[in-house]
């Protein structure tokens, strides 16, 4: 795909997107929400894609929202005093965090991030709704919304607290400070810390594992199950629809050459695709849905 603010390539089944706006350590704006969101849309579409590795280029991964992006803020401005509610409704409100964590949250394929520099705002919220977080010993993160007059955003107070726990999330939100990478690694934020020529070749074989040894239709049900039920009431909405997908699974072309390939002892070459072979059931979810706004530079 071409674009302005970010590269991708596709390096044997994994995608690797590149946050490229090193100049000005890969600062989030408009564009770039609207072009993560293309590639999360064309990763999934892609039955070679087993995998995707998000870093940024240069010495930053991503230095929160460019304050000089004219759209970098909700385009209504309501009056905070306002008590109307068509106008706290209206879609011109949405966070455009919000939007990429929300298309994140759905995505069919593993995301790992590969933290390779200072991640604050923005940069940092986006790496809550991928699934393994990795970072160089110089990478920065901060949750510094209040430190700015603000508040976290990209949903942030749903996906924060259940990978680290309340009292840690509200710590780190509170105080607004920008801490290390080994903190973030005893909070739980991060899975590992790595020199930072270590980074991506431990992105790359996190992701490897997972594309060369397992099924992509199990690994993308998996991740719908697992990111979904964490906010289920009751185990019994997990049971009833682990149950679906194990009777599912349990009669597909998969499940065979799973079987086969342990008993041969091979490295198994599974037949079905997530572009064709999700089980009928899928998706199970009723959500509300909002619009994606178009971009500026969208032809009509």
């Amino acid at each position: 795909m071409t674009a302005r603010t970010l590269t991708t390539e596709i390096d044997d089944g994994v995608m690797i997107v590149t946050l490229n706006r090193p100049e000005r350590l890969n600062a989030f704006t408009v564009v770039m929400m609207h072009e993560m969101i293309a590639a999360l849309d064309a990763a999934d579409a892609d039955d070679a894609v087993r995998a995707i590795i998000v870093t940024g280029a240069g010495r930053g991964f991503c230095a929160g929202v460019d304050l000089d992006d004219p759209d970098a803020f909700t385009a209504a401005r309501p009056d905070p005093a306002s008590t109307d509610p068509d106008v706290w409704n209206d879609p011109e409100n949405r966070d455009m965090g919000g939007m990429l964590a929300l298309r994140l949250f759905k995505c069919l394929k593993p995301v790992i991030a590969a933290v390779n520099g200072p991640a604050v705002g923005i940069g940092m919220t986006m790496q809550l709704p991928m699934d393994i977080r990795i970072a160089s010993d110089t990478a920065r993160f901060g949750f510094v919304f209040a430190r700015r007059g603000i508040v976290p955003e990209a949903a942030s107070a749903w996906f924060l607290p259940r990978l680290v726990g309340m009292s840690q999330a509200l710590e780190w939100c509170y105080s607004g400070r920008v801490f290390g990478a080994q903190e973030a690694l005893a909070g739980g934020l991060v899975r590992s810390v790595h020199a930072p020529d270590d980074l991506l070749p431990e992105a790359m074989r996190i992701a490897r594992e997972i594309a060369d040894n397992t099924a992509p239709v199990s690994i993308a049900l998996t991740r719908q199950l697992m990111w979904r039920m964490a906010g289920a009431a009751h185990p019994m909405e997990a049971h009833r629809i682990d149950s679906r997908a194990i009777a599912a699974r349990s009669g597909s072309g998969d499940a065979a050459e799973g079987v086969a390939s342990f008993m041969g002892k091979r490295a198994p070459v599974f037949p079905d695709r997530v572009s064709a072979d999700m089980p009928g059931f899928f998706p199970w979810w009723d959500e509300p849905e909002w619009e994606l706004p178009k971009r500026k530079d969208d032809k009509q």
